[in-house]
């Protein structure tokens, strides 16, 4: 049996597509059953006509690897719902609603995707639901059937010593980097021109002599929507948006121009496409002020004072992190920078340009601290740094010393897994499976295949 413990993420990638929420595609016929539920001909097929629909290359035996997928995430619904486990109706409904947003920034429009559906945005919502419920729920049975899974560090030695010693991986240099940010403010002369810039677009629209997602394709300095002219999807209910944004979006009329508004990014003017309740796709044009010398010198002059209290050990990185930086990130990671599986050791490769430009030329080393320098983030804002290097790796061969926690979380993954394969040893002989002949050639069910031809026995 292959990892049940992504088994669900993998699945869920893949199936819950347009074409599934759409139409069905091949004749349907169960070809599975765990306990009282039912697996579709068109749960497995489907999802492999939609892959070859992208253009995606297919394993000769993917109807196999499903089918065991979708067996496996039955029999944790099942044994969750003997043990009573809950999902609440809110939470699959905002799983809902985000998948909907998904579908409308992937076609552009609440009206285009019904159009391609040939359903409502309430009929796709219900398409979904059971499907939704069920992964939450076999998450759900998981986590409990591992929740009580740890791993001591004889344990880790154990997994390291099992390995290839003549094979193992090779890690290129990596650092744990910690950063004390400050934004410097912009003049109000600057900002006046941004706003009298963004108010000439504004009439430009609402006189009809410009068209608002061809000035946001020439002038918004947002990366993330500059393509597609300003456009976003948007639900009143993210966290992630600026609530400076979300407010006076949903103030809007379809079509309506919004007043020039300022947001932690900067200057913008939103125009309304469409909306449905929570949900509304939006127009934006973004423009930062420019930042001057001055006031580059002035955040300089800050951070110097900062670097000096660092330096003397009158004050902590942690501290000083709290006290002086306007990154937002750094109250949740202590100014730390994470990589996205939550790791603090980074390739240099996963850092900016600057970044690496400054680790290169200053030769900072573990415990120090940079000077305060100069940077633009990824939208072009201008700010500057102090860098703490806390901690630095050579490029090695994999060992204990310097991969320990690496190595504990990979032990643990597998001892969980392990823990997985038991659970389901002692519980797929209990329910009732059947798989049908068309599965009789997967090598990869033959467990599941031993228990149906026992219940067949049985009857």
């Amino acid at each position: 049996m292959k990892s049940v413990f992504t088994f669900i993420s993998a699945l869920f990638l893949t199936t819950i597509v347009m074409a599934q929420a759409t139409r069905k595609v091949t004749a349907d016929k169960i070809v599975g059953i765990v306990g009282d539920k039912i697996i579709l001909k068109s749960d497995v097929y489907n999802d492999i006509l939609d892959r070859q629909r992208r253009g995606e290359q297919v394993p000769e035996n993917a109807n196999c690897a499903i089918m065991e997928q979708i067996l496996t995430l039955k029999a944790l619904v099942l044994q969750a719902e003997k043990d009573s486990i809950q999902v609440g109706d809110d939470e699959i409904d905002a799983l809902l609603d985000n998948q909907i947003r998904g579908f409308v920034q992937m076609y552009g429009s609440k009206e285009a995707l019904e159009e391609i559906a040939g359903r409502t945005v309430y009929q796709i919502k219900e398409d979904f639901r059971q499907t939704f419920k069920e992964r939450k729920l076999a998450e759900r049975m998981r986590d409990k059937i591992v929740e009580n899974i740890k791993i001591t560090p004889q344990e880790v030695k154990e997994f390291f010593l099992k390995k290839d010693q003549n094979n193992l991986p090779f890690y290129e240099s990596e650092v744990v980097i910690g950063e004390i940010t400050v934004n410097p403010k912009a003049s109000r002369d600057l900002e006046k021109l941004t706003i009298d810039e963004l108010n000439d677009f504004k009439k430009q629209v609402e006189s009809g002599t410009q068209k608002f997602e061809i000035l946001a394709k020439l002038y918004t300095q947002d990366p993330g929507s500059k393509e597609n002219g300003g456009q976003y999807s948007i639900n009143r209910t993210e966290k992630t948006w600026d609530p400076a944004f979300l407010n006076n979006a949903f103030r809007l009329k379809e079509g309506q121009v919004s007043p020039v508004f300022k947001s932690k990014f900067g200057y913008h003017i939103i125009q309304m496409v469409s909306r449905a309740g929570d949900d509304a796709i939006v127009r934006h044009i973004l423009r930062i002020p420019s930042i001057t010398d001055d006031e580059i010198n002035e955040a300089i002059k800050k951070l110097d004072s900062v670097r000096s209290k660092l330096i003397a050990g009158t004050i902590t990185f942690g501290e000083a992190v709290a006290r002086y930086s306007e990154d937002e990130n750094s109250k949740f990671t202590g100014g730390i920078r994470q990589g996205q599986n939550g790791s603090t050791y980074l390739e240099l490769g996963q850092l900016d340009k600057e970044l690496v430009e400054l680790l290169s030329k200053t030769d900072l080393k573990p415990g120090e601290y940079s000077k305060p320098t100069p940077y633009s983030d990824e939208r072009g804002k201008k700010g500057v740094r102090i860098v703490y290097l806390k901690a630095r790796t050579t490029p090695h061969r994999e060992n204990l010393k310097d991969d320990y926690d690496r190595l504990a979380k990979d032990a643990l993954e597998v001892k969980k897994q392990k823990a997985l394969e038991a659970w389901f040893a002692s519980k797929i002989p209990s329910y009732y499976i059947m798989i049908d002949d068309d599965f009789k050639g997967c090598g990869t069910l033959h467990n599941w295949m031993q228990y149906a031809a026992a219940n067949n026995n049985k009857q």
